[in-house]
């Protein structure tokens, strides 16, 4: 198996996060599509999604998502 392009391979929900994980154009764009205009990546979000637990980037949108909601709003990607 080759190793995961992060810079220009096709990112879906499905996708899991590797070892050979980088924050890309390619990754903020599927973030932005994902969890909308105001993504923004932060220091202790960027260290979750390497923390080495298993994950895919659907779950890394839903954390985001959920990380960015407010009690009563709904959290949908």
């Amino acid at each position: 198996m080759s190793r995961f392009d992060w810079h220009s391979d096709t990112i879906t929900r499905e996708t899991p996060v590797t070892a050979s994980y980088k924050n890309t154009k390619n990754i903020r764009r599927f973030l932005t599509d994902q969890c909308g205009p105001a993504f923004r990546f932060d220091r202790p979000f960027m260290q979750w999604i390497k923390d080495g637990t298993p994950k895919t980037m659907g779950d890394v949108a839903d954390e985001w998502l959920r990380r960015q909601a407010r009690p009563g709003t709904p959290c949908n990607p």
